[in-house]
């Protein structure tokens, strides 16, 4: 990792070591909350667990809700991961309140990225619902500015980002509460293009060129068809999935789904690849927020 640091140019190298001292400096107490999803489990609402980053500004603020992927929020020991901690810390550097969900749990899983799609326990309608219901609730927060909602998620939350805000389906089009501005990390495509998607606002997508778990050709094609608002997607060469995390490249052989079924699919960080990624978002934000 330090021969790439110094091989990065010196605007990504700072950018790699500010975000570093953000995360130490930046955080806000982390408090436990209950989010009422429009999804229902027998006639009754589904009751997310949450945690909520207060950005601890006077007036109020933009708020960003954070989707996770395949494999929860949780780390091994049962505690949020450093991921979301992370980027909540940054975002409250910036001013920026920060939810996040746990879609799974509610529903009795730990993890949906070894079933295969299509016959996954929780399904981009019961995500989609739960972001939906999420955007209600910071709307409704005395300290939110409700025309400053933004979503973002990785891979299946990903995904998520683009279902909920994708004015084609009927569900978004009746929601009160809508994003003004939408990011995925490297989100499966495909069925959002297949659809026809009409952002409701302002979409950044940010994906591996490598990606074989879910490729960015169907992000390109979304990119390109797409409606409404504006959608900008950054590729990143030789990227994997989860190119933003800390981990080494593996291959993973437990997942089902990916561009060859049944060999595995290549997940880790690539130092470059997050330390751009982490500089479109931030640009991202502060040209479409204001901040």
């Amino acid at each position: 990792m330090a021969s790439n640091l110094r091989n990065m140019p010196i605007k990504l190298r700072c950018a790699w070591v500010l975000a570093g001292l953000v995360i130490l400096t930046g955080a806000h107490a982390q408090e436990s909350v209950q989010v009422t999803s429009l999804d229902q489990q027998t006639g009754t609402p589904t009751v997310l667990p949450g945690f909520w980053f207060s950005a601890g500004t006077e007036k109020p603020a933009p708020a960003m809700l954070l989707l996770h992927g395949c494999g929860g929020v949780y780390n091994s020991k049962g505690k949020l991961a450093l991921r979301y901690r992370d980027l909540a810390a940054r975002l409250n550097a910036m001013g920026v309140h920060v939810l996040v969900t746990d879609s799974l749990t509610p529903r009795g899983e730990r993890e949906l990225c070894t079933q295969k799609n299509g016959h996954r326990a929780v399904t981009q309608r019961n995500r989609r619902r739960d972001a939906l219901g999420a955007l209600q609730w910071l709307a409704g927060r005395p300290d939110v500015d409700p025309a400053r909602l933004g979503m973002l998620g990785w891979s299946n939350g990903g995904s998520t980002v683009l279902a909920a805000s994708n004015q084609s389906n009927r569900e978004v089009q009746a929601s009160p509460a809508k994003p003004s501005l939408s990011v995925a990390f490297y989100p499966g495509c495909a069925s959002e293009a297949a659809r026809g998607y009409r952002a409701v606002a302002p979409l950044l997508v940010l994906i591996g060129d490598a990606d074989d778990w879910t490729p960015a050709e169907p992000c390109r094609q979304l990119a390109q068809q797409a409606s409404g608002a504006a959608v900008q997607i950054e590729t990143y060469p030789g990227a994997y999935h989860d190119f933003d995390g800390g981990a080494p490249v593996r291959v993973r052989h437990d997942v089902p789904n990916g561009v060859h079924p049944g060999q595995g699919v290549h997940v880790g960080g690539q130092p470059e690849a997050k330390a751009a990624s982490a500089l479109a978002l931030e640009s991202f934000l502060r040209n479409n927020w204001k901040l």
